[in-house]
């Protein structure tokens, strides 16, 4: 699975990640077509329904122990989500989300992340405020 479907799958649940299939306990299974491309698995997600992703978002930071800036911060967002983090899985991301900057791990780089990902929930049929929008 992509990073951004991880992303999906972690606020909304696995039925809707791009590339999701409804078989139950496929998520173990390694994926036998990568020719699918994880750019257009990112863009042309499934619809979510209308659920409010900062509802959501507000409520698991709330759960948590550590003070996560999960708003402005893509590396906060993807500790909220129990996700990988790391400087691999941003440029992994990045590339999903189509950067074109540096893949260093920039503040421009992170700061672009953020808003993308917002966007590209919002592009889904999640409800995400435009302050957080790119």
């Amino acid at each position: 699975m992509s990073v951004f479907g991880s992303i999906v799958s972690a606020i909304f649940g696995s039925k809707h990640a791009p590339g999701a299939t409804a078989t139950a306990g496929s998520s173990s299974a390694p994926r036998s077509s990568p020719s699918a491309g994880t750019a257009t698995g990112a863009t042309a997600a499934k619809p979510i329904s209308k659920a409010d992703v900062d509802a959501i978002l507000a409520k698991l930071a709330d759960e948590q122990d550590e003070d996560l800036d999960w708003k402005t911060s893509i590396v906060d967002l993807m500790k909220l989500l129990k996700l990988d983090s790391s400087l691999g899985a941003r440029k992994q991301l990045a590339q999903e989300l189509g950067y074109t900057g540096a893949l260093d791990g920039s503040a421009a780089m992170n700061v672009w992340l953020q808003k993308q990902v917002m966007t590209k929930l919002a592009e889904s049929g999640g409800k995400v405020p435009d302050s957080l929008r790119a």
